[in-house]
């Protein structure tokens, strides 16, 4: 609803649209197969209704209708209870009203309370202003949900809800929210099973990030509709002819891709849209009441398919033997298309696609005792209360090792006994080791893979045994982080090399304060930013661990250097009005910056030549006119320019989000670095061609050109400057219209 529907409601049309918004959540509430507990729903709606009255969100509507809307989703798309509706109904209540928890459980009662409590901890987002807070907040949901997963569900229905109405807020909020959304909820959704809501976060995140490119897709697909439909109907009517022959009650749909997956695939691979082959998969659900007949059901239906059309042997996913470590149970197969396309077939029974699009909600209606759905859960949580007992000092590295865990693609190996591991990709025979035991893992020497002698880096395939070779001598050593890939591993590893480093980082803070008190200097973050700048260390940590090891010593110039920072720092509005002479303006020069307005759009500047601009590009992405962009405040007050693409981008909008800026090409454009890669069949004058067309046809820059021709296949680098994406795209559609010339893209 826009604000200025709001606006025009008088109260008795808000009361009806409130009323009516609730009695659509009971009616969904009451068609669920849930114990109805109405009285109890009623009660906490009334009294969130009161709590919430007068104060209306950023869009202008009545507060109380997120609340709605948050148990309307926690409802009927996670598929969770009355207790949960009455959570999600009063989860703002504590936060921004003046009632307690005490106040919550006095009225509903102690597991009401609890959860209202978890969701309090939890508020505004996973991140706060400051890292340390970042960490702590994250700490907190995880810590929640361990104890009650239902806390971290019921975020994630409140996180839904906001991407749905994000519309309303300023553009770089936007940045911010789709940012931590896309960095740590859709990772989290994906490792709880929540398959729709992942993809819902994902496509909305995309929607704010990337406008035109989302607007662009959605509207090719839709065009596309009525050709992949007469492709999907010639696929599936022999497919469904073969399910009724054997009797079978199911249902058979085409599942698109979503427009962000799309998306991804288009830049990863460098394709256009025409080119996304699988744009689609089928999907075939069967109903069996009998879970033991399911797994036979599954392989029949195989069976059936592999009669019609030639398998790809190579991507044949057998999850129901072995369910990922998110409850996910399916069998895929990949098959030929009477078009020629690959297309893959996703088959499961109705209970495996309730658990794959709820995740471990739906586990609770079929939990059958201690069943090995609830244990897979148990081991994760178990793994991430791991974690939380000793995390990283960095905020930023706490949340990138946990992300280790969250949105991996896994294996399955198993130990020389039989029994199976599930670790993530590219797992190493150290992740194993970590894995069974902190002890083994610090002692590792090497594996036995397939009964094969291998390093401890060796990383492992689905289906290898694995045997760890220790050795007491051994100890563990910082390069070990880089063979890591799980979480467990990496954070036993940092807490037992930091416990190993700390008495020689403690001797090298006491050079290093000493070195202040000797030169008289003060420390800021601008100064000790300086100093780690000035020698190349990362953070903090690496600059006292080398000191205190004699590795390197502070340089004589540093005082003078460290000096002029601060003084520049103190002194900036005392020099900014001195015009008089010329070593005054030499001072002020690099001073002079426009006050930044974040909450309007910031319009970036630059000369011709690319010089004298307003922004700084970083060399992590190197972005040109017409690509997505933001701007990052840093420390200094400059403005980094950071494509929307960049990983560094996606970590800046999860952990600063205070500092994003919404930005805007100018009219005015300069000239700018692009790289682009050339493949093809290589001929005699190719070459020239290539040359020729670049500087004399379309006049441009070339800074670079790297040729490499073997076995007739030649790949080739090319930097240019242009002034915008358009030149480039127009460059490589003229580069692929060269005889010989397969492919020609933008590259990082």
């Amino acid at each position: 609803m826009s604000t200025e529907e709001c606006i025009k409601m008088t109260p008795e049309e808000e009361a009806r649209l409130i009323d009516a918004e609730f009695q659509d959540l009971l009616n969904g509430y009451l068609s669920s197969n849930h114990r109805k507990k109405v009285e109890m729903i009623e009660r906490a709606f009334s009294f969130a209704r009161e709590a919430h009255k007068g104060i209306r969100r950023r869009s202008g509507e009545p507060y109380i209708l997120h609340p709605i809307a948050v148990a309307k989703i926690a409802n009927q798309e996670i598929g969770l209870g009355s207790t949960s509706i009455c959570a999600a109904l009063l989860h703002d209540v504590v936060e921004d009203t003046e009632y307690t928890v005490e106040d919550i459980e006095q009225h509903f009662g102690k597991k009401i309370a609890q959860l209202v409590a978890g969701l309090t901890k939890i508020s505004g987002g996973i991140f706060g202003d400051k890292a340390s807070a970042q960490a702590e907040n994250f700490r907190k949901l995880l810590l929640t949900m361990s104890e009650d997963i239902r806390v971290v569900l019921l975020k994630m229905a409140d996180r839904l809800h906001n991407m749905r109405t994000l519309g309303s807020m300023a553009p770089n909020k936007q940045f911010k929210i789709a940012g931590e959304t896309l960095y740590i909820y859709a990772p989290l959704a994906h490792r709880l099973g929540l398959f729709a809501i992942k993809t819902e976060l994902e496509d909305l995140s995309f929607k704010y990030e990337h406008p035109g490119a989302y607007a662009r897709i959605t509207d090719q697909i839709r065009e596309s509709e009525s050709r992949r439909a007469s492709v999907y109907n010639d696929f599936s009517q022999p497919i469904k002819d073969k399910l009724n022959e054997m009797g079978l009650k199911y249902e058979a749909k085409a599942r698109l891709k979503s427009v962000y997956s799309i998306w991804r695939k288009m830049e990863t691979k460098r394709i256009p849209f025409e080119e996304v082959y699988d744009l689609y998969a089928m999907r075939i659900i069967f109903d069996c009441p009998d879970q033991s007949k399911e797994k036979a059901i599954c392989w029949q239906i195989y069976a059936a398919i592999t009669d019609l059309y030639r398998l790809h042997p190579e991507r044949t996913r057998d999850w129901i033997s072995n369910p990922k470590a998110n409850g996910y149970q399916a069998l895929h197969l990949t098959v030929m298309g009477p078009d020629g396309n690959w297309i893959e077939v996703q088959i499961r029974s109705r209970r495996m696609d309730e658990i794959a699009e709820l995740g471990f909600a739906a586990h609770w209606k079929y939990k059958i005792g201690e069943g090995e759905e609830e244990s897979e859960l148990s081991a994760w949580l178990s793994t991430i209360k791991d974690i939380l007992e000793d995390p990283e000092p960095n905020a930023i590295d706490f949340l990138d090792t946990l992300k280790l865990n969250l949105f991996s693609s896994e294996i399955v190996v198993f130990t020389p006994k039989g029994e199976l591991m599930t670790l993530p990709n590219n797992a190493t025979v150290l992740d194993v080791a970590f894995e069974l035991h902190s002890e083994i893992g610090m002692h590792c020497i090497a594996g036995k893979v397939n009964h094969r002698l291998v390093p401890l880096s060796h990383r492992l395939q689905s289906g290898d045994q694995v045997e760890v070779l220790t050795s007491q001598s051994q100890s563990p050593k910082p390069e070990w982080v880089n063979f890591l890939a799980t979480a467990k591993a990496r954070t036993r590893l940092r807490a037992l090399m930091r416990k190993e480093m700390h008495p020689v980082i403690e001797r090298g803070k006491q050079i290093y304060e000493k070195f202040l008190s000797d030169n008289n200097i003060t420390e800021t973050n601008e100064t000790f930013t300086k100093m780690l700048g000035n020698m190349k260390f990362e953070n903090r940590d690496d600059l006292f661990a080398a000191l205190g090891n004699n590795e390197t010593v502070i340089p004589e110039y540093m005082p003078k250097l460290l000096r002029q920072t601060s003084n520049r720092s103190l002194f900036s509005k005392i020099l900014r009005p001195l015009k008089g002479n010329k070593a005054s303006q030499q001072e002020q020069a690099p001073l002079k910056k426009e006050p930044i307005n974040m909450k309007e759009t910031y319009i970036l500047h630059c000369d011709e030549d690319g010089g004298n601009s307003n922004f700084k590009l970083c060399d992590c992405c190197k972005p040109i006119p017409g690509d997505d962009v933001m701007g990052w405040v840093n420390n200094d007050g400059d403005v980094e320019l950071h494509s929307l693409t960049c990983p560094r981008a996606s970590v800046l909008k999860a952990s600063f989000g205070k500092r994003i800026l919404n930005t805007a090409w100018a009219s005015e454009k300069g000239s700018f670095p692009a790289n682009i890669r050339i493949e093809g069949i290589d001929r005699m004058g190719i070459l020239q061609e290539i040359i020729q067309m670049i500087s004399m046809h379309l006049s441009i820059n070339i800074r670079r050109l790297d040729i490499e021709a073997e076995a007739e296949v030649f790949h080739g680098d090319l930097a240019v400057m242009v002034n915008d994406t358009k030149v480039v795209t127009d460059l490589c559609n003229k580069l692929k219209a060269i005889r010989g010339v397969q492919r020609a893209a933008r590259v990082s």
